[in-house]
């Protein structure tokens, strides 16, 4: 009995010295599972290990703080290229861009602390069998208040490490891209709770058990769903609509230069006859976000892309500034990053202005009292947000338009469909990431918007990654970054509302209520128990 109580008081001490490795070890273990990363996909469902073995094993405090180091290092690995656009060209001096990138991974992280403390609760108060069902929900509820506070911020959440992986996302059109995530942690809670608390027989039966639900019920799922929408998908009676998409890889610091839009229209007018030439013409042009660099109210270089959508009996979409005059008395004029379809007639037949602004990036929030951050969207303008209204219309294509940053958020594909969009288009400008690991990030949000919706998916980028994704969220032709690009192919329209679309999408606020319940319970039940037993451990 001494010996083996001198052994725990061993193991206790050894794990104390390292346990502030172990988080570390999952930050860096995620970075090397996430594209643009080591893209070591396998890793995701045993990156949190560590980490939860640290919480497992240590105190509130401490359990909060492995929390708060795993954020940071994850969100420092993650989104280093915000440097990059605030200091390239955002206009600020890197020691400040380098700041912004510390308080937001901080800010960040502050959910991971709170994931900390109350796993820490719900670790030692439930047993595996229910904790193993406990941490993954309340990890998913926080991601999603994660994804909506402060306008957001859902980066790269670990559902999106599987993107490439179609057969193992199927799930996505029934709860989102936080349905995949939740199987991810299930599966790291699971090892964890398997390497740190002891299990009966029964308690180890149900853990398998609960192991072949998830995921022999997902496999069923993805096999059965699949083979239903192949079936749909080939019959002869879905429509299609030829899309062509151009990728224009026009360097970003010369981009809004005057002197250089003739040579931009040029390059997109260029690379888009080259499409133009093939014995099928495109029935929609896509070009990328603001691949216009100037008001196209009476600019002479419309006429160029209105002989062009008229000589070829074409529909062009293209990203542009736009502005509309309020009150000219005023002289209250509002501006937008907008998407602009040109029709064969030479008109514009739709706009779509962008709805989920870039903080910091398109506008300033609080801007009377942080004046030193103006200089950020210099470069672009102080736009105006605007609303999802009806979809643009080619043919029997109707597109939902995703500008940039808004291809992150999930809920605004949903508006679309039940707007009644039939295709999803995403006009980008990757180009103030440089050669990061972003353009990968944004390539692998998109995949999953198309899965969640059953919608194909194109996507136009000004330097890259454009490309075609399919409703099973197959990415069927995509560019390389920073060369000058054309494609074009069929894409099918696809009408059915997914589960997610019409229920799915609660899935988020769902895990939250769920988790801090199951929570709350731990924390108010089981601090005594949980004293107690860190007493002994120290004792």
């Amino acid at each position: 009995m001494l010996h083996s109580s001198n052994a725990l008081k061993i193991d206790t001490m050894i794990l104390g010295k390292i346990s502030f490795i172990l988080p570390f070890l999952s930050g860096v273990l995620l970075w090397l599972s996430l594209p643009g990363g080591g893209e070591l996909w396998p890793l995701l469902f045993v990156a949190l290990v560590p980490l939860l073995v640290a919480i497992q094993k240590s105190s509130i405090k401490e359990a909060g703080l492995y929390g708060l180091l795993f954020g940071l290092v994850h969100f420092l690995f993650l989104l280093y290229w915000i440097v990059i656009v605030l200091g390239r060209y955002g206009g600020l001096h890197w020691f400040v861009a380098v700041l912004v990138l510390l308080l937001l991974a901080l800010y960040l992280s502050s959910y991971y602390f709170i994931f900390g403390v109350l796993a820490g609760y719900g670790l030692s108060f439930f047993p595996g069998a229910i904790a193993v069902w406990l941490l993954p929900t309340l990890w998913v509820g926080l991601d999603w208040v994660r994804g909506i506070l402060f306008t957001g911020m859902p980066w790269m959440d670990l559902g999106y490490g599987l993107w490439e992986k179609t057969d193992l996302i199927q799930i996505a059109d029934l709860f989102g891209h936080h349905g995949v995530t939740w199987v991810i942690v299930f599966t790291n809670c699971l090892l964890a709770i398997l390497l740190t608390k002891k299990q009966t027989v029964s308690s180890a039966m149900f853990l398998l058990l609960s192991f072949l639900l998830v995921f022999g019920s997902g496999a069923i799922y993805s096999r059965e769903r699949s083979s239903e929408l192949s079936r749909t998908l080939s019959d002869n009676n879905v429509k299609a609509i030829r899309v062509g998409i151009v990728q224009g890889n026009i360097d970003q610091s010369v981009k809004w230069s005057p002197l250089q839009q003739q040579s931009t229209v040029d390059s997109y007018l260029a690379l888009s006859y080259q499409l133009l030439a093939d014995k099928r013409v495109p029935d929609l042009l896509v070009w990328p976000e603001t691949a216009l660099p100037f008001y196209p109210h009476q600019n002479k270089h419309m006429q160029l892309l209105r002989a062009m959508t008229s000589q070829y009996d074409i529909a062009l979409l293209t990203g542009a500034p736009w502005y509309e005059v309020i009150d000219l008395k005023a002289r209250k004029v509002e501006f937008f990053n907008s998407a602009l379809l040109l029709d064969s007639t030479g008109q514009f037949s739709g706009k779509y202005y962008k709805t989920h602004l870039v903080p910091f990036g398109e506008y300033v929030p609080l801007k009377k009292f942080l004046p030193f951050l103006a200089p950020v969207v210099e470069a672009v303008g102080d736009f105006t947000p605007g609303k999802i209204e009806q979809p643009l219309v080619v043919k029997d294509g109707r597109a939902g338009v995703l500008i940039c940053f808004e291809s992150v958020f999930p809920e605004l594909s949903r508006k679309w469909v039940l707007a009644g969009a039939n295709m999803l288009v995403n006009l980008t400008n990757d180009a103030w990431y440089g050669k990061s690991s972003a353009p990968h990030h944004s390539l692998a949000m998109s995949v999953f918007r198309a899965v969640e919706t059953r919608r194909s998916l194109v996507r136009s980028a000004n330097t890259g990654i454009s490309a075609f994704i399919n409703p099973f969220g197959r990415v069927e032709f995509r560019s390389e970054l920073f060369q000058p690009f054309g494609f074009a192919a069929d894409v099918v329209l696809y009408e059915e509302e997914t589960f997610w679309v019409r229920y799915g999408y609660l899935f988020g606020p769902l895990c939250l209520f769920i988790g801090l319940a199951g929570a709350l319970v731990a924390v108010i039940k089981g601090r005594p128990r949980r004293t107690a037993l860190l007493g002994y451990r120290k004792n």
